[in-house]
């Protein structure tokens, strides 16, 4: 089995135990009291464009700043990358941290950008 075959599997894995929500249906995940939506990619993949108004913690920093951001468990998270994978490994993570409310959006960023929705460059 191939490096990106066994990462497939994990993150297919993952999924098993986690939840996706359409990209149409971000903007009313949002509208939760205290929602955040959260971009876990790469610092080089958020500068070349990110979800308008997303956080960025990538997968690698995510577990140890979370707190700073979500403090209480039930805190309404939306998770992006690029096209759903990563989130679905760092949305298990938090759920076993305790987090439960946490999504994933389906499709990723790939989706997002796709269906038009608001996209800032830099940062």
């Amino acid at each position: 089995m191939t490096h990106i075959e066994n990462f497939l599997k994990l993150a297919a894995d993952a999924r098993t135990r986690t939840w996706e929500i359409p990209v149409a249906e971000v903007h009313a995940a949002l509208a939760q009291p205290g929602a955040i939506l959260i971009d876990v990619r790469e610092d080089d993949e958020w500068r070349e464009g990110h979800a308008r108004k997303a956080l960025h913690l990538s997968r690698g920093i995510i577990e140890f700043e979370i707190q700073e951001h979500a403090a209480d468990l039930n805190t309404p998270i939306i998770l992006c990358c690029g096209r759903g994978r990563r989130s679905a490994l760092v949305a298990d993570n938090l759920q076993k941290m305790g987090y439960n409310n946490v999504v994933i959006v389906a499709g990723g960023f790939e989706a997002w950008e796709a269906a038009g929705l608001p996209v800032e460059r830099g940062g």
